[in-house]
């Protein structure tokens, strides 16, 4: 009987190719990481002069802790400074965040934003019954403090400077009173300053306070028009190096007045003020 072959077992080792390690893996993250940088320096290219300069707050400080700026104007800083190019920017997040106060839909009619020659102009215009200030006084009521408030909180994220002035209509005090338009305007903006220092507007962002009596009337033709009660709060321009402007603002063309629906030395007040009649 044929002695049997012995049986050869052959075990071969399968070693992959170079293309089956993680070396390809990297070579992708490279081209990747190039392609986002691509597409990031294209966008800032067309995105506008707002975008880029908060683009590059961010990346001046990206925690927002050193001046508090970055993506947003959340802050004093000199990354994003509210100048005659992007104030249109400033008046939409402002008549976004006065939304949020309560009876906006009853006190909207009664608030309007214009960009001037001097900057954003915020006004709060009264109504026969008194809207934002007690009849014939230099208090704030409710409506007016919550609308103050919101307005202080997010000018003081700003560098740029603050003028607030008081107005009143045509009709006078009786005579004899040591009180006339001249102080309730000049009370009603110092008032609405206080207010505003106390939410977040600096001490030193407040440049001045105008009391105009009934001299700057916003309807001439109509001197006792409730209307022409109101405050203004003026977010002047930033003069940038190398640019020359009177009065402190660089001049921009004015543009419509807007309702937010639809989207100015003061006097020495006596130590004890007459109750005025109803304004």
């Amino acid at each position: 009987m044929p002695a049997k072959a012995p049986i050869i077992v052959i075990r071969r080792k399968r070693v992959h190719g170079g293309a089956h390690g993680g070396a390809w893996k990297v070579a992708y993250a490279d081209f990747v990481t190039a392609m986002m940088a691509l597409f990031i320096v294209l966008w800032l290219t067309n995105a506008s002069k707002p975008i880029r300069e908060a683009v590059a707050g961010y990346f001046k400080d990206p925690l927002g802790t050193s001046t508090k700026v970055g993506s947003s104007m959340a802050g004093v800083g000199d990354n994003f400074i509210v100048n005659k190019e992007n104030m249109d920017l400033l008046k939409q997040q402002l008549e976004k965040a006065i939304r949020e106060v309560p009876n906006f839909d009853r006190l909207k009619d009664h608030i309007e934003m214009t960009i001037t020659n001097e900057g954003l102009r915020i006004e709060l215009m009264e109504s026969a019954k008194g809207t934002f200030y007690d009849i014939g006084s230099p208090n704030l009521n409710t409506d007016g403090r919550d609308i103050v408030v919101v307005l202080a909180q997010e000018l003081g994220k700003l560098p740029n400077r603050l003028a607030i002035e008081g107005h009143t209509d045509a009709k006078s005090y009786s005579k004899g009173r040591n009180y006339s338009n001249w102080e309730l305007s000049a009370d009603r903006a110092n008032a609405a300053r206080r207010l505003m220092q106390m939410n977040g507007v600096r001490e030193d962002q407040v440049t001045q306070v105008r009391g105009f009596a009934d001299q700057r009337l916003r309807k001439i033709a109509a001197p006792m028009d409730p209307s022409n009660r109101r405050i203004s709060v003026i977010v002047q321009y930033m003069v940038k190096p190398g640019e020359e402007a009177a009065g402190g603002a660089i001049a921009a063309p004015a543009a419509p007045r807007t309702n937010v629906s639809d989207s100015a030395k003061p006097a020495d007040a006596p130590a004890t003020k007459p109750v005025a009649p109803p304004r």
